[in-house]
């Protein structure tokens, strides 16, 4: 089975705020999975939702909902309302994104490193970034190094957390 991307709130929007969903849609069309509460948060902001909404639309995205009494609906409570000892409670659309990864066997596209990472851990989830994709975007030669470095300060400018000042930063590190 071809493998599905659930993205939290932080990650998809650092390219929605900076109209770089083109690159999401290349890379993992028909492979981006929104989970319900992350969709609901979006929708808060007109143009982040219509964005969605066209990606949608096109067949690149699709957005899921969690069935209420499964397995991945007592995970979302748990990690939402009463986490085991040493857990954080994280937001909503994290754990969405997390429970669906983990019962969906996905990959979690996650920015909130501080957030997850315990359940990354945990729950052995395959993981990437925003600096994950566009490292991806780049061997894939839909970005030069150049135009990698131009959205990654675009998305910094919309604060948008990253590990380094510069893509370039990132490729070194990776």
């Amino acid at each position: 089975m071809t493998n599905r991307y659930f993205f939290d709130t932080d990650c998809i929007s650092a390219f929605l705020w900076i109209k770089g969903e083109s690159i999401l849609a290349k890379l993992y069309s028909g492979k981006i999975i929104l989970p319900t509460p992350v969709y609901r948060e979006l929708q808060k902001v007109p143009h982040l939702s219509a964005r969605i909404d066209t990606l949608k639309q096109n067949g690149d995205l699709f957005i899921q909902s969690i069935e209420a009494g499964s397995a991945e609906y007592y995970d979302y409570v748990k990690m939402t309302t009463s986490p085991e000892p040493g857990m954080k409670i994280i937001g909503k659309g994290e754990a969405a994104a997390i429970a669906m990864a983990r019962m969906r066997n996905g990959i979690l596209a996650s920015n909130n490193m501080r957030d997850i990472s315990a359940y990354v851990t945990k729950y052995n989830l395959q993981h990437i970034t925003t600096g994950d994709i566009l490292l991806e975007a780049l061997k894939q030669q839909l970005i030069t190094e150049s135009e990698g470095n131009t959205i990654w300060a675009a998305m910094l400018r919309k604060k948008r957390r990253l590990p380094t000042l510069t893509f370039s930063d990132y490729i070194c590190n990776n």
